[in-house]
């Protein structure tokens, strides 16, 4: 009996350390996930059907072991599908020392092939950018590069018709910069609009109709998650706020008539490590209403 408990015990353990091998070796380093899905934006003219916009997020730049490789991949798929637009979701950085620029540099040069490309692209800033005492350092070279940074404001997109595309960014709920009155003030009402966020938690705070389609980022899809069970994820068991972790919000969350996409992002916190939640890039195809 003693025998099959210590082989038991080898199994177990030989298993783990499989699973953590994966776990920071395989998922996050050589698994992308592209997703892509059609949405109706409402007030979206007949002539800017087949809008592409792509999402990247949560680069974590400065994260011990940071996942560059995959972030230069992302920004080469993306490249390759040559959107109409491209969103950029927060955390560029993670953890920045008494020296902020090494992390706002490589973070730049990771998104230079992106920036030089001419689609346009707007950003807001995460978390964790703020934490690091990132911010003005991140608003000026991203402004310099011509991505314009959103906080609670919106801008139309150049090339998207007489009645353009328009970007709301709003404020990260973390440090408590969210305003959405503010975000919404300049918007021409009856103007088709994406909404850019990072975290998640803002979007309840979206009036009905204001929001049709909304990204956000900084969950990770749980980092750690298991299969079919977002509760159960890292994120879930440790956040003591209300958390959409992972794609699709469900039906009834938010106002009527706003929908809201959350993305697994492409880097890490607090551990290098991704078990079903990989890295993601996502498109959408925006349409009219029928």
């Amino acid at each position: 009996m003693r025998r099959w408990f210590v082989r038991g015990g080898l199994a177990l353990l030989a298993a783990l350390v499989l699973l953590l091998g994966y776990g920071v070796l395989i998922e996050p380093r050589l698994v992308l996930d592209e997703d892509r899905y059609a949405v109706e934006l409402p007030r979206l003219p007949a002539e800017s059907a087949g809008l592409e916009v792509a999402l990247l997020a949560d680069m974590q730049i400065g994260m011990w072991w940071a996942n560059t490789g995959m972030v230069e991949r992302a920004v080469e798929r993306v490249l390759e599908d040559e959107p109409d637009l491209v969103l950029l979701g927060g955390d560029f950085v993670y953890h920045a020392g008494p020296d902020v620029e090494p992390e706002v540099e490589a973070a730049m040069d990771l998104l230079s092939p992106l920036l030089d490309s001419g689609i346009p692209t707007y950003a807001v800033l995460g978390n964790h950018d703020y934490a690091s005492d990132a911010v003005e350092e991140l608003t000026a070279a991203l402004e310099g590069a011509g991505v314009p940074v959103l906080l609670n404001e919106s801008e139309p997109v150049p090339g998207t018709g007489d009645d353009p595309l328009h970007v709301v960014g709003v404020g990260p709920a973390r440090p408590g910069l969210v305003d959405v009155d503010q975000a919404l003030s300049g918007l021409p009402a009856d103007a088709p609009r994406v909404v850019l966020m990072h975290n998640p938690t803002a979007f309840p705070e979206m009036p009905p109709g204001s929001a049709p389609l909304t990204v956000a980022g900084h969950t990770h899809c749980g980092q750690i998650a298991l299969p079919g069970l977002p509760d159960r994820s890292w994120l879930g068991l440790t956040e003591e706020e209300e958390v959409v972790a992972d794609g699709w919000a469900p039906v009834g969350y938010g106002a009527e008539g706003n929908a809201l996409f959350v993305t697994c992002g492409l880097g890490f916190s607090v551990v290098p490590m991704r078990i079903n939640a990989p890295p993601q890039v996502v498109f959408f195809e925006l349409a009219p209403p029928d």
